[in-house]
């Protein structure tokens, strides 16, 4: 199995290293490509020593902060050009847990979105306030009312993306710059008629740096999806 783990940075200096360190002590066979939009605090430095250290490791430097939807979509491209099997989306802020990882590996396979999931039995989220984790229980279900499907996480960010699914979805097209973004693949993956499994995780708020959630990315997200559940109810 050849995967890769993408991984996009913006001021992760505090918890970068720690961060991958962690994952390839556990999954030693990964390798990881930092995508950074030119970190001010010096993550893209950090991430090319990392790299300069470890050949599992590689950075993509990108020139601004273009939203996750781009990030994602440039490393997306890259793996596709370079023959991986699997692409993973994956928290540079340690939220996303590498014992979690390897159970969503057990469950891929060529035809599959594996989505590591918080609202689904056996996840769970730890150190959220309770308005955190009302706005993502409330967003899912307003995007399952919108666009239908039974998918309970659409806006989780861990994710296994198979190259045979990532080829046919429009990464670096998404109208999204923000979570949204999680919710459009998601919904062009079930479009395209490929499964969707939803993993049970523990999702861990960050312990270093500045979350990147926005009340502009909270509308944005509410705004796009009611744009596209409005053009599926007129295709009708």
């Amino acid at each position: 199995m050849k995967y890769l783990v993408m991984m996009p940075t913006y001021n992760e200096i505090e918890v970068l290293e720690h961060t991958v360190t962690g994952l390839l002590d556990r999954l030693p066979e990964a390798n990881v490509l930092i995508i950074d939009d030119n970190s001010p605090d010096g993550t893209s430095e950090l991430a090319d020593r990392l790299a300069a250290a470890d050949r599992r490791i590689f950075v993509m430097h990108r020139p601004a902060k273009a939203g996750l939807g781009a990030a994602y979509g440039a490393g997306v491209a890259w793996g596709l050009e370079r023959g991986y099997e699997y692409l993973i989306q994956m928290d540079a802020d340690g939220s996303h847990r590498p014992e979690d990882l390897a159970r969503m590996l057990a469950a891929a396979s060529p035809c599959l979105l594996v989505i590591g999931s918080r609202w689904v039995r056996g996840g769970e989220v730890a150190n959220w306030s309770k308005l955190r984790e009302l706005i993502s229980r409330f967003g899912n279900f307003y995007t399952r009312l919108w666009l239908g499907g039974a998918v309970r996480d659409m806006t989780a960010g861990f994710r296994i993306y198979a190259a045979d699914l990532a080829r046919k979805l429009p990464f670096g097209k998404s109208a999204a710059r923000g979570y949204a973004f999680q919710v459009e693949m998601t919904m062009r993956a079930l479009d395209s008629e490929h499964k969707v499994v939803e993993v049970p995780i523990t999702f861990v708020e960050r312990e270093g740096g500045q979350s990147k959630m926005t009340m502009g990315i909270i509308i944005e997200a509410f705004l796009l999806t009611t744009r596209w559940g409005l053009a599926r109810l007129f295709k009708r």
